[in-house]
This record gives structure tokens, sequence and C-alpha cells, in this order.
């Protein structure tokens, strides 16, 4: 019989945190899609679809690209996963955007979720096979200005999840699916407001949005994490020298609550076959609204974060943020820190995370960082 790994689908899962007793806890296929994959967004909250453009706008808001400041942005990060337990679990990422010309850009992105090494013995004194399973994204998107102040994008990503142990007849097979995304993002002018400028920021991304994945032929089908983000900000120019910039990001997965449909008071193996019933289209649609504690428990669904960047003559950046989900949706909450250093060309960026849980996270006592790279003309977006 195929299996798949359980080791492989703990460390995996960004719902980790969740008490293992609540079966209305929403969990789907390849979670490392929504671990922050840059250090710049993990030290705000791990924010992204609404702040200013950066080489890893991929993963939050590709149409940010059309906003880019510089022609051509190169960006690569690294993420470690569980780093209090083991040390070669980690996400890699890596960016290019190309700014074609004032109006439109494009980018392409690579995110490689390695599990490390595990080794497999078919008795306890027996020969050592070595495998490493992995998963990764491929992905590529296109952005275009449709008026001086606003942006829309579009994007595909290849997904592949290799997580499958051979066995003994080397049979192995990974799974793999294709998303869409689609995003808009705004920027104001630059506007007086007394005794400093300001500049509004908004923008929102329905990301993952693509057909189940499925690791065995006839066996379970599981939703990609399909998501829609939003959020809002504002920068305070205070002179030529000093930026605060403030954002505030919502977000919630577009998949169906588990739950317990034929009404036995457990969420059991029918109830799940009846779930694997609901096609990822008619899927989205149901998010909305199949809470089955209704509207107070589809508030519970969305996550919210808040993050603040202050930025020195445009070489010197510290960052904050705090991120909220409910108890009964994951419990995820945490503080993270932030800083960034320019020089030229060159950025490099750190984040720290702080869990406020009674459980703990995932990236708990984790040191991400990245490395940005800009180059070309420079673009005027006001």
């Amino acid at each position: 019989m195929k299996k798949i790994v359980v080791l492989v689908s703990l460390a995996c899962a960004f719902k980790l945190s969740a008490q293992t007793n609540n079966e209305r806890v929403i969990t789907t296929a390849v979670p490392f899609l929504t671990i922050a994959a840059d250090a710049r967004s993990g030290g705000m909250a791990d924010m992204g679809v609404a702040t200013s453009a950066d080489a890893f706008s991929h993963q939050w808001n590709p149409a940010k690209f059309a906003f880019a400041e510089r022609k051509m942005a190169i960006g690569l990060g690294y993420t470690p996963y569980l780093s209090s337990f083991i040390n070669d679990i980690g996400l890699l990422n890596g960016n290019f955007s190309y700014k074609i010309n004032d109006q439109s850009a494009f980018g392409v992105g690579l995110r490689y979720f390695t599990l490390g090494e595990i080794e497999l013995r078919q008795t306890p004194d027996g020969n050592v096979t070595p495998v490493k399973p992995n998963e990764f994204a491929l992905e590529g998107s296109y952005a275009l200005k449709l008026s001086p102040t606003f942006s829309m994008s579009v994007g595909g990503r290849f997904i592949n999840s290799n997580l499958k142990l051979p066995q003994s007849t080397g049979d192995s097979q990974a799974a793999s699916s294709f998303a869409v995304d689609v995003a808009g993002y705004y920027r104001s002018p630059e506007k007086a407001y007394g005794n400093f400028d300001g500049r509004w920021r908004a923008g929102f991304n329905f990301s993952n949005l693509g057909g189940k994945i499925q690791y065995d032929e006839g066996g379970q089908q599981n939703f990609l994490p399909a998501n829609l983000k939003a959020g809002f900000g504002f920068d305070f120019i205070l002179d030529q020298d000093n930026v605060l910039g403030i954002t505030s990001e919502f977000n919630k997965l577009l998949v169906p609550t588990p739950q317990d449909f034929n009404g036995d008071g457990i969420v059991d193996s029918q109830d799940n076959d009846e779930y694997q019933q609901i096609s990822f289209f008619n899927g989205i649609f149901k998010s909305f609204g199949d809470a089955p504690d209704g509207f107070s428990e589809e508030l519970k669904e969305f996550t919210w974060a808040l993050g603040a960047e202050y930025t020195y003559q445009d070489a010197f950046m510290v960052r904050t943020g705090y991120f909220n989900e409910s108890e009964q949706k994951g419990s995820r909450k945490y503080f993270t820190l932030g800083a960034g250093f320019k020089f030229k060309s060159a950025q490099i960026d750190l984040s720290y995370l702080f869990s406020t849980a009674q459980v703990r996270n995932p990236l708990e006592n984790t040191l991400r960082f990245s490395l940005t790279f800009v180059l070309g003309d420079e673009f005027y977006n006001d």
C-alpha cells in the first residue's frame, strides 16, 4: 500500500500550532506556499500585499512589479523551518523581476521546500536507503499599470510535491498541480499633509487558485491553499531621510470548512468523503458561508496583521509587526522584528519571530534572511 510520510505532513503544515482536537481547523496540501519566503515581509508579521514593491513581490502581490523603481531586481532568501528540532528543513526562494517600460513588468520565481534527508530501513539493522522529500513551486507573472496609480497582474504557478516514500518495489510518484493568481495594487501620488508628506497604498491578491492535488491514484484529493489577501497602508514621509510606513493586512483561505455533514456529532470518514466531493471552484464560494456556527465563525477564519517599517536615508530599515489568528482556527499569534541594510545596489534583510500563543510556532526562535540586488535604470512612478 502506498503511503505519505506523516513526518512530512507535520513538518510542512503551518497549522502545526492548531489544537489537535479541533476539527474545524482548515488544512490544505502544499502549505509551504503560505510560509513567508523573505525576511522583509517576515519582519512585518508575514505581510506584503500592500507594502511597496520589492524583488519578492511574487508571493504577496505581483501587481507591485509595475511600480518597481529600478529596471531589474534579483531576490534570494532562506527560511529555516522547525529549526528548534532539526537543522536540514528549510525554504529557499529565488526571484527575478524585469520592468519592460514604465507601464509593465514581468517576474519569475522559484520556491523550494526541502525536508532534508530521511533514512529508510526495512529492518532495524537492514540496509539504509536515503531519500530527500521536497516540494517546489515555479511561478511567473505579468503586471500592467491601468492608470498612473493602479496596476493589475495575472500569474501562473506550477506546483510539485514529492513527499512519497518509495516502497521495496521502488514505486514512488510525485504529485503536481497548476494554479493562477489575480492581483491588484494601488499607490497614490505623494501629497502634503501639514508637516509631512504622505502616500496611500492598497492591494489584493487571489492566489493559488487551481485544481486539487492527489498523491495516489484513486486516493484523497487535497485542496491547494487558495487564498485571499487584502491590505492597505500609509507612508509618513517626514523628510527626505525619514519615512515611516504603516500597513494592515487581512487574509482568508478560500477553502471549505471541515464539518459534520451527516449530523452524527463527529467529523468522521463519511464526512471526509463528502468533503472530498467539493470541487476547488465550488469550494472558493462555499468558503465564505459554510462555517457551522454561522457568521461569527466565518469571521474567525480571517487572520489579521499589523506592521511597520521605518527607513532612514534609504539605507537602514527597522521593522516590526503582529499577527493574529483565532484560537479555534490555528491559534497562530506572534510578534516579529526585522532589520534591513542597503549599500549601493545590494540589500540584506533579517527577521525574527516571537510566538505569543500557548502552542509553539514552527518558525519560533528562527532567524530568516534574504538578499536583494537592484540593477538598471531608475523609474519615477509619481
